[in-house]
C-alpha cells in the first residue's frame, strides 16, 4: 500500500457518521426578529454545451450525471438589514456578469451590490459560462452561440432565485459550527525540476468544514450552507457529463437525509488543493457521502447561534502583474509547443498593436458578510490556502473565508509560491487571458485590504501571541 493512500484512508476513518450524537447546543440568547429564505434552480444546460475547467476536452458535454443547481439564503435582521448569498454549481462567474445580475437586482429588489454575495462551487464539469476563463477553449461559432444565450439564460434564473429567497423570508433560528473532511491535498509536488500538480502530503491544507444551519422557529432543518477548500476535480476531463462533482454529490446526500431543506455549499481557498484520490465517478460520490456526514457531524458537536445585527461590506484593490512581458517577448512565442500558450501570445501582441500597451494591475474583489459574529470574507478568483489560514489566525474568532467569490478572475498565489514558481503562479495565467504572473506583493494588498474592510464591520484582529 502506498504512503498517499495510508494517509488519505487513516483520515477517512476520523470522518463521522450521519447524526452521530445529538447535537450539543449553547443556549440562543438573542434570536428576535432574524428572518430567513431559502430558494433553488435548475441552471443545467437545456443543450449540450462546451464544459468548463479543462483546456484538453475535444467535445461538448454529452448529457448529464445530475442537474446543477443555483441556490440562494436571504438573511434579515431585526432591523430590516439584508444580505444574501447565491451559490452555484459552475466553474465560476466572471465579475461583467455578476455586476450585471447586482443592477438589476437593486432596480427590481432594492438591494445594495454589498449586499449580495456570488460563490461557486468550481465544478470541472459544469458548462463554460461567457467571457469566464476565455483562453482556455477554442469554440467555434454554433457553441460560441449556445454560450451566449446559456448565460443569457443564467442570468435570469439567478435574479429568479434572489428574489425567490426574499419571498421566503420568515422568523428563523440559525446556528454555526464546524467539523472537518480527510480528502482535501496539496497538489503542489516539488521535484528537481520545480513544482507539478501531483499529491503533496506534506503541503499546506485546511480541511475545517465550516457549517450554517438554518432552522424555523420550532427547529426544522430548512437548510444549511457548507463549506470545503479543495477543488472540485475529483471528475477529470475525460469526463463528459453535467456533474457538481463531490460538491454536488454532497448537497444531494443532505438534500436527501432532510426532505425539504436545501443544501448550500461554498467553495473556499482550496486553489492550490485536489480531491484524494481522484478519476473515478464513484470516488466523487464516494467524497461527496463524506462531505455530508461531515455537515452532519458540524452539527452534532457544540454549535453557537448566530444572532443579532447583519452588515455587508465591499471593496477593491489594484493587484500589480509583474511586467508585463513585451511585445517582442510574446512574438518570441509565437512558435512555442504549447498551443495554448501560442494562442495566448498572438492575443497580447493584437492588444499591443490596438492599445499600444497592456493592462499593468487587476481591479481585484473583496466581501465581507457579518451575521452576528459570524464573519463570512469572500475573495475573488481561485485562492490558495494560505490566505485562509492566514487570515483565520490573524481575525480569530468565527471566521470563514470563501475563495471563488464574485468574479473568477485569476489564480491568487501566496507570496512564498512566487520562489517556487508552478502552474498556480505561472501558466495558469494564460488561460485566463492575462497578461502574466503577478508580483508577490499581491498577497500583502489583498490581506490588507480585508482587514480594513473587517474593521468596517466591527471585526477586530485577534492578539497574537
Amino acid at each position: 500500500m502506498s504512503r498517499h493512500i495510508r494517509v488519505y484512508l487513516i483520515t477517512l476513518l476520523l470522518a463521522a457518521p450521519i447524526n452521530a450524537q445529538p447535537s450539543k447546543r449553547a443556549p440562543v440568547t438573542t434570536n428576535a426578529g432574524m428572518k430567513a429564505g431559502l430558494a433553488k434552480i435548475v441552471i443545467t444546460p437545456e443543450q449540450n454545451v462546451w464544459m468548463a475547467g479543462y483546456a484538453n476536452r475535444a467535445k461538448p458535454a454529452e448529457g448529464k450525471i445530475h442537474d446543477l443547481y443555483a441556490r440562494a439564503l436571504a438573511i434579515q435582521d431585526s432591523r430590516g438589514a439584508r444580505v444574501v448569498l447565491v451559490t452555484t454549481d459552475l466553474l465560476g462567474l466572471p465579475r461583467s456578469l455578476t455586476s450585471e445580475i447586482s443592477e438589476y437586482a437593486n432596480k427590481s429588489y432594492g438591494l445594495r451590490r454589498d449586499q449580495m454575495l456570488f460563490n461557486s462551487s468550481h465544478t470541472h464539469t459544469g458548462p463554460v459560462v461567457k467571457n469566464s476563463l476565455s483562453g482556455a477553449y477554442d469554440l467555434e461559432a454554433t457553441q460560441s452561440a449556445l454560450i451566449d444565450d446559456y448565460t443569457h439564460r443564467l442570468k435570469n434564473d439567478l435574479l429568479k432565485v434572489i428574489g425567490e429567497a426574499l419571498k421566503d423570508l420568515s422568523p428563523a433560528k440559525l446556528y454555526f459550527g464546524r467539523s472537518t473532511a480527510p480528502f482535501a491535498m496539496n497538489r503542489r509536488q516539488l521535484n528537481p525540476n520545480g513544482v507539478v500538480i501531483g499529491v503533496n502530503p506534506e503541503g499546506a491544507v485546511d480541511r475545517e468544514v465550516p457549517s450554517l444551519r438554518v432552522e424555523s422557529t420550532d427547529g426544522k432543518l430548512r437548510g444549511v450552507v457548507f463549506g470545503y477548500a479543495c477543488h472540485n476535480t475529483t471528475l477529470t476531463g475525460e469526463f463528459y457529463e453535467f456533474c457538481g462533482d463531490y460538491a454536488g454529490f454532497a448537497q444531494e446526500a443532505v438534500e436527501r437525509a432532510h426532505p425539504g431543506a436545501t443544501a448550500m455549499f461554498v467553495a473556499g481557498c482550496g486553489a492550490d488543493i485536489n480531491p484524494y484520490p481522484r478519476g473515478k465517478r464513484e470516488l466523487a460520490e464516494q467524497h461527496g457521502e463524506t462531505l455530508a456526514k461531515s455537515v452532519e457531524q458540524a452539527s452534532s458537536g457544540p454549535i453557537k447561534p448566530v444572532s443579532g445585527v447583519v452588515k455587508s461590506v465591499i471593496g477593491g484593490v489594484m493587484i500589480p502583474f509583474d511586467g508585463p512581458p513585451t511585445k517582442e517577448e510574446f512574438q518570441s512565442r509565437l512558435n512555442d509547443k504549447n498551443v495554448f500558450k501560442r494562442r495566448h501570445a498572438a492575443r497580447m501582441i493584437a492588444r499591443y498593436e490596438r492599445d499600444g500597451k497592456l493592462i499593468a494591475e487587476y481591479p481585484y474583489t473583496i466581501q465581507i458578510l457579518k451575521i452576528g459574529d459570524l464573519t463570512l470574507i469572500a475573495l475573488a478568483g481561485e485562492v490558495v490556502t494560505d490566505y485562509a489560514l492566514r487570515l483565520k489566525r490573524e481575525l480569530g474568532g468565527d471566521v470563514w473565508v470563501a475563495g471563488y467569490s464574485n468574479d473568477l478572475c485569476s489564480y491568487i498565489p501566496s507570496a512564498r509560491m512566487f520562489k517556487e514558481g508552478g502552474y498556480e503562479v505561472i501558466d495558469s495565467m494564460i488561460y485566463y487571458d492575462l497578461p502574466g504572473p503577478y508580483k508577490p506583493e499581491l498577497e500583502e494588498r489583498i490581506i490588507g485590504k480585508v482587514h480594513e474592510l473587517a474593521r468596517r464591520v466591527g471585526v477586530k484582529a485577534a492578539k497574537m501571541n
